[in-house]
């Protein structure tokens, strides 16, 4: 009943989204993840009022944040079905449309931003536009996310021994999962929304997440005492149209947007890569010890990892492929 239920609202939305992109103006319906106080929150809100400013308010842009309209894999569907307009997600969520966005997400991939940036929006951006235009969604262009790193309430992590028979949450995400079985953590795969309540219960010792997403949602309060800054995987947050809302819009309008994403992109890089050192200064405060394992040590463990990668996408060919596009940006 609640399915069919659901399948009749999505129409009707669908339905009321087309009809407000024929009226002369343009109304478009954004949705994310991201809480207030997030970069992700703040970059959406810097978006919207670049492009509703450039285009004198032809384009209007209504913003569901935290989760509002569905959870990722929710809203990216939505997304491609055309009854969201927009989404801010990350590969975890694209990667069911193309294996491809899967590989930027390869453990330890990345020694820093720079080299990640110079990989995603050259190469990687080039060989895989194309696959999310044949599954109706276009890609307007890549923001951020950050690198991931460790927390846990049972001991520091200063090398790769010491993650061995830690119970570890990670998302519902082949790279972070076999990262972390890789280094000897007993795996957990939990939604976010049930992220808190799992570590409060004790269900598992630790989990892994950007510093921001450590800080935002207070997992000091959850007994997460040591933090390992280890940098295992990057993500971005990535802007993506339903193609029947992309195709509908003036090039004009197109040209807005894109800009407007850049700049927006642009702004979150800047405040996650400089936002670091404040971060986990502030998580110290609350109590939080940091270590700063070589993560050199970490990666030499990441063979299993990378099979498990390759059998994930169907192709050790693919994963040599990215591995090069990250070898030539280096």
């Amino acid at each position: 009943m609640m399915k069919k239920m659901f399948t009749v609202l999505l129409t009707l939305t669908v339905l009321f989204s087309v009809t407000l992109l024929g009226s002369g103006k343009v109304a478009l319906r954004l949705a994310h993840f991201g809480m207030q106080g997030d970069p992700g929150y703040d970059a959406a809100e810097a978006f919207k009022k670049e492009v509703e400013e450039k285009s004198g308010g032809a384009i209007t842009i209504q913003i569901y944040p935290n989760n509002e309209l569905g959870n990722p894999p929710e809203i990216i569907e939505q997304t491609k079905l055309g009854a969201i307009d927009a989404s801010l997600v990350t590969q975890g969520s694209l990667d069911k449309y193309s294996k491809k966005f899967a590989l930027l997400v390869t453990p330890f991939a990345f020694r820093s931003y720079e080299h990640a940036y110079k990989v995603q929006d050259g190469p990687f951006y080039e060989w895989t536009k194309n696959d999310l235009e044949a599954q109706n969604m276009h890609l307007v262009g890549s923001w951020d996310y950050g690198f991931r790193n460790l927390t846990n309430s049972k001991r520091p992590v200063k090398v790769p021994d010491d993650v061995k028979g830690l119970k570890i949450r990670t998302p519902p995400e082949i790279q972070q999962l076999a990262a972390m079985e890789a280094l000897g953590a007993n795996v957990q795969q939990i939604s976010f929304t049930e992220l808190v309540p799992a570590l409060k219960q004790h269900t598992v010792d630790g989990q892994e997440n950007p510093l921001t997403t450590i800080y935002t949602n207070k997992l000091w309060e959850v007994d997460q005492k040591y933090l390992s800054i280890t940098h295992h995987v990057y993500q971005s947050l990535n802007l993506v149209f339903s193609k029947a809302t992309w195709d509908k819009l003036s090039p004009e309008h197109k040209a807005i947007i894109e800009t407007a994403s850049k700049n927006a992109g642009q702004g979150m890089r800047d405040v996650v890569k400089n936002a670091e050192a404040k971060y986990i200064k502030l998580l110290e405060e609350k109590g939080i010890q940091t270590e700063y394992p070589d993560i050199e040590e970490f990666a030499k463990r990441m063979g299993p990892a990378y099979k498990k990668m390759a059998e994930y996408v169907g192709s050790q060919a693919l994963l040599d492929e990215f591995l090069k596009m990250v070898e030539d940006a280096k």
